[in-house]
């Protein structure tokens, strides 16, 4: 793709076109830092853009356009964004290590292949599936007791090679609940 190359005439109506841009960023924004960024901004998307313009038409016009436009789309996305000078709400934020779940999908489904086959399909289809004892009895041929049995002892099981012994061993809270309490101990200066 050749780029662009701007007539001498389109360039000067680009330059003098600055004063008026950052006269009506500083309207919009009411920073002067943040209406030199709008205006370095609306100039380089015009510039990346430039062949999108029609020379002879009102490139004011086009380059206000632009400046407005960018302000209104940061505006909508600051809006949504909770203010942390401080950083205290981001310190508070903490997220499990994805390689613990990488490695407890691997285990879990590890423990999976060791269930018989009736045991597993039926830890399937009403576990994963979310189907009904009546439902996966059905698909399974068998009767709805014995359904209820087989994914009884397929969590038993599961729970015995995975070593989970309480619903507390379930998921990563007990792991983080003692670095969560000493990192809000820390923030609230204890």
């Amino acid at each position: 793709m050749n780029p662009i190359v701007p007539s001498p005439g389109m360039k000067a109506e680009l330059l003098a076109a600055i004063p008026s841009l950052r006269a009506f960023a500083m309207s919009l924004s009411g920073n002067i830092d943040r209406a030199d960024d709008l205006v370095q901004e609306t100039l380089v998307k015009a510039w990346s853009n430039l062949g999108s313009f029609t020379e002879g038409t009102n490139m004011a016009a086009w380059l206000f356009t632009i400046l407005r436009n960018l302000f209104y789309s940061e505006y909508r996305k600051r809006r949504r964004e909770v203010p942390d000078p401080e950083g205290q709400i981001a310190g508070r934020l903490a997220s499990t290590p994805n390689q613990n779940a990488h490695m407890d999908f691997l285990d879990f489904s590890g423990a999976l292949q060791q269930l018989s086959a009736d045991q597993r399909e039926a830890l399937i289809l009403v576990g994963a599936s979310g189907m009904s004892y009546e439902e996966a009895a059905e698909i399974c041929g068998c009767a709805v007791g014995t359904m209820k049995s087989r994914v009884n002892r397929a969590r038993v099981r599961l729970g015995q090679l995975l070593a989970v012994e309480a619903g507390d061993d379930y998921g990563p809270e007990s792991q983080w609940q003692a670095s969560l309490e000493i990192s809000n101990r820390l923030i609230a200066g204890e």
